[in-house]
């Protein structure tokens, strides 16, 4: 590789910590500073990680910063990437990338004009487990795709995130919070969407917090915080996903897609690894041989036992793909085509009509495991 691109990051919160510990694992990349709007923040995480803490101005006039990498709250997405484009930066943002398609065209307009690459999260896709559910199904393996369900439920994040205010505001929800892990990885398997439906509610109108240091606080919900998709896909697949934060148990998989000649059982999207399975018209359903992708291999402890985390691979891709000239397999095009997927969940909730999407992509290119390899040091 002919050099690393200089990273910075804005915002630096819960999820940066992940940006700055699992960065180094990458080719290509090389955090140099942070910035947030409490200087105290990047202070510590500077401190902690051994980069330089700068005001966000100051991030962004400095030419060591190739990347900026947009951490903020999802209210602020656009605007904070709208602004390092401005300043001349590659910007990569944790998602969702916007809150609407306008916003996304306008991102779209400024990068075109001055050269510059947009990416985002979720990565997750290039896991080890859904690249090999991507290489059998693109091998033929249940045949033609034609339907699939998905299930994201929970109790809710206020159990757990000591600030969860903005999950329940508009820009939060279940939809836009899980659900790109959840569309990103159709995307990677058979492609776009063409049009959704869907029922919306909201449990309740108030949460109150359980997890530390607010415990016992009572936070609004102005957000639909239920919400059941149907999703017909442009190669005539049909699926339905649920994404609920009104659920305390159930027992739906989280992804099952049917084809022709079987069915194929994906673990989550919100994760790297795990078991995939799969059947053929004998209904005899076992695990895929296992294969050695280096994105599936297990590298951190969990409360739930070892666990593959590489989060950060999505970035690493693109500023391989922005030295070699290629399409990034988080790029711009297929986010926003994500955003429209879910943006219009919302809508149909709220208009009782099917929405035909006006945003398509193409599947990213699949990652085995010679090219998984090539981005790691």
């Amino acid at each position: 590789m002919a050099r690393e691109l200089g990273v910075g990051i804005i915002g630096c919160g819960n999820i940066s910590t992940t940006y700055f510990s699992l960065a180094p694992l990458f080719r290509g990349l090389k955090v140099v500073a942070c910035a947030d709007i409490n200087p105290a923040a990047a202070e510590a995480r500077a401190a902690e990680y051994g980069v330089k803490a700068q005001t966000i101005d100051e991030l962004l006039a400095n030419d060591e910063v190739d990347i900026v990498v947009n951490l903020t709250i999802p209210d602020a997405h656009y605007p904070v990437s709208k602004r390092i484009l401005e300043a001349g930066k590659h910007v990569y943002s944790e998602k969702p990338l916007v809150l609407s398609l306008e916003q996304g065209e306008d991102l779209r307009a400024i990068a075109k004009s001055k050269g510059l690459s947009v990416g985002c999260a979720p990565d997750t896709f290039l896991g080890g487990a859904h690249q090999l559910a991507r290489a059998y199904i693109d091998k033929g393996g249940i045949g033609r795709v034609t339907s699939g369900t998905c299930h994201v439920m929970s109790p809710g994040m206020e159990m757990w995130h000591p600030n969860p205010d903005f999950f329940f505001l508009p820009g939060g929800g279940p939809v836009l919070d899980l659900g790109p892990y959840y569309i990103a990885n159709l995307i990677n398997l058979i492609g776009p969407v063409k049009r959704v439906a869907a029922l919306t509610s909201m449990a309740n109108e108030t949460r109150t917090i359980t997890s530390q240091p607010r415990n016992g606080e009572t936070i609004p919900v102005k957000t639909p915080t239920n919400i059941h998709a149907l999703l017909e896909f442009q190669n005539g697949a049909t699926f339905t996903l649920s994404a609920s934060w009104d659920v305390w148990s159930h027992r739906h998989a989280n992804m099952e897609l049917y084809g022709t000649d079987g069915s194929l059982y994906v673990p989550d999207p919100n994760f790297f690894g795990g078991v995939v399975e799969a059947s053929g018209r004998d209904k005899n359903i076992q695990p895929l041989e296992s294969w050695d992708h280096p994105f599936g291999r297990n590298n951190q402890e969990s409360p739930q036992g070892p666990r593959a985390n590489y989060r950060t691979a999505g970035l690493a891709d693109m500023a391989v793909a922005i030295l070699e000239g290629r399409d990034a397999r988080c790029s711009l095009d297929r986010t926003l085509h994500g955003v429209d997927v879910m943006v219009s969940i919302l809508k149909s909730g709220e208009t009782g009509e099917f929405v035909t999407l006006s945003t398509t992509c193409t599947q990213p290119a699949a990652l085995g495991i010679d090219e998984a390899q090539a981005l790691l040091r």
